[in-house]
């Protein structure tokens, strides 16, 4: 006969629920643009400045005139030319209760540096992907002349690549090493891809050093090494009739970008993470934060070109 006096989870109330002590972050896309800011401001002078002023030289006109016997050549002018980037201050901050802190069961400012250094990271290589963006050098997929004349079947082709490099090279663009930059978007790859084929690309460990392969790289094609990224500026509902999709591929070479930021109280090129005082009267308010004082700027045009054009998967309905 069963004991009827046993005890179970009904008549105890011990049995409650379990958590897992691991925190987990939302997906996040990697950060690729603020790498190609290869122009920086290290050489700026030690002044403090509302912005930074970078010189570029012009070259002189080919010599190509035979001197005579008894003639004395022409002198001329040097030229040159300044890009001026003005330096802003960006930054974003929490602020957690006291009995937030007090009553969570994971501690909440590992959470709080990691929410806050991503987002310091996001923000200032979404500064630098729209500076990249607004480059004057730009052409369209298929038969458009403009973003809103962009249709549903204007992909990316192999023919807006080869042009690109074409562009760069005329353009006497100085790649990096041996190939120039090529972002697109996933959409985009899934197109280009389709159209070449997967014979037609090499993978990075073919030409490249592993320490030498840059985040998000996919492969070499036609002279470009591509990197694909979610976080390409797709222009939604830009298009034809306000309902296609189009996106900005950009192609690029060496100085196309310029980053400039202050050095003052220890300052630098990325953001740095504060840990605030505590200042309300009963000290429960504890706020973190980051701050950054820079800016990115075009350096060279003729280093950076775009191609905007549709997917044959992106949202043209």
């Amino acid at each position: 006969m069963a004991d009827a006096t046993m005890t179970q989870t009904s008549s105890l109330n011990l049995d409650q629920a379990t958590w897992d002590l691991a925190l987990y972050y939302a997906l996040r896309p990697q950060l690729y643009f603020d790498m190609f800011a290869d122009v920086k401001s290290t050489n700026a002078a030690p002044a403090r400045g509302v912005s930074v002023t970078f010189e570029l030289m012009n070259d002189l006109a080919a010599a190509t005139t035979t001197l005579g016997e008894t003639d004395d050549v022409a002198t001329v002018l040097m030229s040159d030319s300044q890009v001026t980037v003005t330096l802003l201050e960006k930054g974003n901050a929490i602020n957690t209760s006291y009995k937030a802190r007090a009553t969570a069961y994971l501690p909440l400012e590992p959470a709080v540096t990691n929410v806050l250094g991503y987002n310091a990271g996001i923000s200032i290589d979404t500064i630098a992907r729209d500076v990249l963006v607004a480059g004057t050098n730009v052409r369209y997929g298929g038969a458009a002349t403009s973003r809103v004349t962009v249709a549903a079947g204007h992909t990316l082709t192999a023919a807006n690549v080869r042009r690109a490099y074409t562009d760069l090279v005329n353009a006497s663009v100085v790649p990096f090493g041996s190939f120039y930059a090529a972002a697109i978007h996933p959409d985009q790859a899934y197109d280009l891809r389709t159209e070449t084929g997967a014979a037609a690309w090499r993978d990075p460990h073919v030409y490249s050093q592993p320490n030498e392969i840059w985040n998000g790289e996919v492969g070499e094609f036609e002279g470009f090494r591509f990197f694909t990224s979610p976080r390409v500026t797709n222009f939604a509902d830009a298009g034809v009739g306000g309902t296609v999709d189009v996106y900005a591929a950009l192609f690029f070479g060496r100085q196309a970008i310029a980053k400039a930021y202050s050095t003052y109280e220890g300052r630098g090129p990325l953001p740095t993470v504060i840990e605030s005082p505590v200042t309300d009267k009963l000290r429960r308010f504890k706020p973190w934060g980051w701050h950054w004082f820079g800016n990115y700027g075009v350096f060279r045009q003729a280093s950076l070109r775009r191609v905007e054009t549709s997917s044959s998967i992106g949202t043209n309905v």
